[in-house]
Parts: C-alpha cells; structure tokens; sequence
C-alpha cells in the first residue's frame, strides 16, 4: 500500500522536498542580514580553523586573509546567494543550475566557517551540515533526472514556451 501511495504522489512530494529545502535556504539566508554578523565572520573562520590538522592551516589562513579585508561584502555575498537560492528552489526557476550552485555553496559554507565539520575526536558527533546539504542538492540533481520536469515549476511554465530553456532547468 505505500509503494502505490509514494507512487501516486511523487511529483507532489518531490515538489514538497524542493519547496520545504528552499524555504530553509531563504530563512538561513535571511540570518546572514543580521548586523552583528559581519564584525564575527572572521572570528568564525579564526573558530573553524582551531584544532585543525596543521596541513589545513594554509587553507584557513587564505580564507581568513581575504574575508578580514572587508567581512561585510563576504556575509552579504552569502547572504543574498542563499535567499536567491531559498527563491529558485521555492518557485522551480532554473533547476539544475540552482541544484549545482547549491552544492558547491553547500560545499564552501562546510569548507570555511564550518571548519569541515571539525576538528574530530573522541567528543566528535557530526561532520557538520555543510556536506550533508550538498548530498540534498546532489539528490535533488537525481530525482529530477529520474522523474523529469516538475510540473510544479517556473521551469514547466518557461519550457512549454522556450524548449531550450531545459538546458538551465532539467537534469537529462
């Protein structure tokens, strides 16, 4: 009885997975619009790098370098991508560009200020949420390649009219 009900239903739910992710987006996104936060991004960075593996330093240290520069334009730059992604992935507007832009944002979000999740050790319990999203997007990518063009979408509207716009919004 499930299989034909997931069966019955798996446009809406794959629209309801889209929908419910990008309204996550949009809210962190929002957050990134708090006053305080530019003046402690670089204490962020300065937080993810403790405790790292010595061959990370580097990596932290670049990071730190360009955002302590001018903090403020770093946050508003991630900040206004994740509402546009919140957005896209809200209204269906181009796809597969928004599946991949928000894996490799996921991805540099879990890289820098998440610090990859660590430093790991025996108190260790979560590789941070960073990757885990990117594998949301990576799924999204899948489902759509599965199931093909969500009606529930901008994209739908916009591919009826201009076929070719399926090269920006389904993964075939």
């Amino acid at each position: 009885m499930t299989n034909n009900w997931l069966k019955r239903n798996t446009i809406k739910l794959k629209t309801f997975m889209r929908i419910s992710f990008g309204v996550v987006w949009l809210i962190d996104g929002s957050f990134k619009f708090s006053p305080n936060l530019p003046a402690a991004f670089p204490q962020m960075i300065a937080s993810a790098e403790m405790g790292q593996p010595s061959w990370l330093q580097p990596w932290f240290n670049f990071w730190l370098n360009i955002v302590s520069q001018n903090p403020a334009i770093w946050v508003y730059l991630v900040g206004v991508s994740e509402v546009l992604l919140g957005l896209a992935l809200i209204l269906g507007l181009m796809r597969k560009v928004a599946y991949i832009g928000g894996m490799i944002l996921s991805l540099l979000i879990w890289a820098v200020p998440e610090g990859f999740g660590g430093p790991y050790g025996p108190t260790s319990t979560d590789i941070g949420t960073g990757i885990i999203y990117s594998f949301v997007f990576i799924f999204l990518l899948l489902i759509n390649a599965t199931y093909g063009p969500s009606k529930y979408s901008i994209d739908y509207l916009i591919e009826k009219r201009f076929p070719q716009w399926a090269k920006v919004a389904e993964a075939s």
